[in-house]
């Protein structure tokens, strides 16, 4: 069995899931390598399907939607520079588990 496939099985039974669907970042091996440097898959989820990401991550933003994600997306041109994404830079909440 390969690394990636022990790892999702190991999170996929301490949680008590089903099959975990890992969404890498978009776009070509340029485009991809941009959007993982600025952050693409550093997002902020505020419920079950949605997350807030940066606005310039088109081509992961488009991978999200097509797995059923919905993106609220914002402004982050400076945040990024900062070496972070809406997950980094957001407070913890209190919320039901999942």
């Amino acid at each position: 069995m390969e690394a990636q496939s022990c790892y999702l099985t190991a999170i996929e039974k301490a949680l008590d899931v089903g099959p975990l669907n890992i969404i890498t970042t978009g776009g070509d091996s340029y485009a991809a390598e941009r959007e993982q440097w600025n952050d693409a898959n550093n997002v902020l989820t505020v419920r079950p399907g949605v997350v807030i990401g940066y606005e310039g991550n088109t081509y992961t933003n488009e991978k999200y939607d097509k797995a059923g994600i919905k993106v609220l997306s914002i402004p982050g041109d400076q945040l990024g520079r900062g070496r972070g994404g809406a997950r980094c830079m957001s407070c913890p909440l209190e919320r039901d588990g999942i």
